[in-house]
């Protein structure tokens, strides 16, 4: 069996080409199985998972229990609103006691970067990263990179746009990481206070053009305003930044071709992305959907089969 050649997932730049590939094909083994009748393999059943989420989520958590319940893993998830942590417990505190329950693999949200490494090197269970502040967010980067790849074929050469709040976004940066591996040619879209100081050094372009930037791609990804992040006002109004970097139909209908949308969820609607093209032919954010389910079930997978070769 071919084998990641990492035991963690932490973020995407600790991974190889091949790892991206052996993910790929692995969900789409798994992308046949929760088609069928019968969605539950047994692959998993001697694993138990924790999930950690220090910060609310819908898509991820869900998708994530789901993907572990499918492989029939044991599962724990853990809040941390409602746990010792309001009461001043630390991260490895908390970790280790749900350690002690013989739990193999983790899987942690959390608002600090670098927390997942930081888990990493404290604790001996496997660690999956999915989401640290905005540092990394990989699974959603596989997940779009695997949707794209259905529909554009080898993304060498594509043209990949991501536009907006490229700041605060971890879904940014691991599908800058992932797209440039994979050997697209990436170029941003935002105001340019909400652009890192760094983005020169990730191999991307920029543009503050919004319909010439989508002239030139293959397919948009329209990332959402992360508004609870933001601390000061980096626009002057929501209105003025749809009016500059929003997607609506009208732009859609001036292009010389058609496009395919995406967004990491959850949506501005009227913000970043109008529901006309939220819900149109062109937006491929269900899919993007159903192939988290996928490629979450393929990295817990893959990881937990190494967990069980070790032993």
């Amino acid at each position: 069996m071919k084998k990641l050649s990492v035991a963690h997932l932490l973020g995407i730049k600790y991974l190889q080409l091949e790892d991206l590939h052996l993910i790929f094909e692995t969900a789409t083994h798994f992308k046949e199985v929760i088609n069928r009748p019968i969605k539950k393999v047994p692959s998993l059943r001697d694993i138990t998972v924790a999930n950690l989420f220090y910060e609310n989520s819908t898509r991820t958590k869900l998708s994530f229990e789901l993907a572990e319940k499918r492989l029939s893993a044991d599962v724990i998830n853990f809040s941390a609103n409602q746990s010792s942590v309001s009461k001043g417990e630390t991260l490895v505190d908390t970790v280790n006691n749900i350690l002690a329950l013989k739990v193999d693999m983790i899987v942690i949200r959390h608002p600090n970067p670098g927390a997942a490494h930081f888990l990493s090197k404290q604790v001996d269970s496997c660690i999956i990263n999915a989401g640290d502040g905005t540092h990394e967010h990989p699974s959603q980067a596989l997940l779009d990179a695997y949707s794209l790849i259905e529909r554009l074929g080898d993304l060498q050469g594509k043209r990949i746009a991501i536009v907006g709040d490229v700041l605060h976004s971890r879904v940014a940066l691991s599908n800058i990481y992932a797209l440039k591996m994979l050997g697209a040619d990436v170029k941003v879209c935002a105001p340019k206070s909400l652009l890192p100081k760094h983005i020169n050094s990730l191999g991307v372009t920029y543009s503050s053009d919004l319909m010439r930037v989508l002239n030139w791609c293959d397919a948009v990804n329209m990332l959402r305003v992360q508004n609870e992040r933001m601390d000061l006002s980096y626009f002057p109004s929501d209105r003025e930044y749809s009016q500059n970097f929003g997607l609506n139909y009208e732009r859609l209908k001036k292009l010389r071709k058609e496009i395919l949308v995406l967004h990491p969820g959850p949506i501005n609607r009227g913000v970043e992305i109008t529901s006309e093209v939220a819900d149109s032919d062109q937006a491929i954010i269900l899919d993007q959907v159903e192939n988290g389910l996928a490629i979450r079930m393929a990295i817990i997978y893959l990881l937990g089969s190494q967990l069980n070769i070790s032993e």
